[in-house]
């Protein structure tokens, strides 16, 4: 069997495709606070504002091209296991070609409906429009995880980190909670390696890779190749 990986992805890879981070909108947007685009209660209040606001970056996405570390960690197929956990609702690392991709938060290329949470569609344009109902007659949304909804795979997710003989966190502040906490789920004996320009508070046991994705990742990847 091949040795298993698992790459936790997060914001900082996406942003080296040109997609801003929330970070880098300063909490608003239009003079729209993000949390009042990015919640159930937002939604509530305002479908057409969240709809526009999720409709721009779906746009924004579908413009974006995968850059040198989605490139490097898809080649990492070719001698592990790998299973990518990404906090990212972009389909970068589907099209750098990785295989396994769970989206613990959504993603943005899916619209589901707003009553059945369980009825997910792959999207057939770039927008969603008021009046664009799923076959209840419920208005459709994005199929992304709002600020105060369930994490999605969280389990599953973890049960990777627990068997993973190596684990490769990268792009993440490790702020957003539940899924911060999967970084301690990896296995003492497994190496573990965090990728970020700036962050403080290396997890435990992690040995920190200062530099962006793209300045670091292609080059650890061509050593664990080079090395299995």
């Amino acid at each position: 069997m091949k040795p298993k990986i698992v790459v936790f992805t997060g914001a900082g890879v996406s942003a080296e495709s040109g997609l801003k981070t929330f970070r880098d909108m300063g909490g608003l947007w239009h003079e729209h606070r993000l949390e009042d685009v990015a919640s159930p209660e937002g939604w509530r209040r305002d479908p057409a504002t969240v709809l526009r606001f999720y409709n721009e970056r779906r746009l924004g996405v579908l413009a974006a091209s995968p850059n040198a570390a989605h490139a490097a960690i898809a080649r990492l197929e070719d001698k592990f296991e790998v299973t990518i956990v990404t906090q990212n609702i972009d389909d970068l690392h589907e099209r750098a070609g990785s295989t396994r991709v769970l989206h613990v938060h959504g993603e943005i290329l899916k619209a589901r409906s707003s009553a059945d949470e369980s009825r997910i569609y792959p999207m057939r344009g770039p927008l969603i429009e008021l009046g664009d109902l799923c076959e209840l007659g419920s208005q459709l949304r994005p199929d992304v995880v709002w600020f105060g909804e369930n994490v999605r795979f969280l389990r599953e997710a973890a049960q990777h980190f627990a068997e993973a003989d190596k684990v490769l966190a990268i792009g993440t502040s490790l702020t957003v909670w539940p899924a911060a906490g999967l970084v301690d789920y990896a296995p003492a004996a497994a190496e573990r390696v965090f990728v970020s320009p700036d962050l403080q508070d290396v997890p435990d046991d992690y040995r920190f890779l200062r530099g962006t994705a793209v300045e670091t990742v292609p080059g650890l990847v061509e050593q664990w190749l080079a090395q299995a």
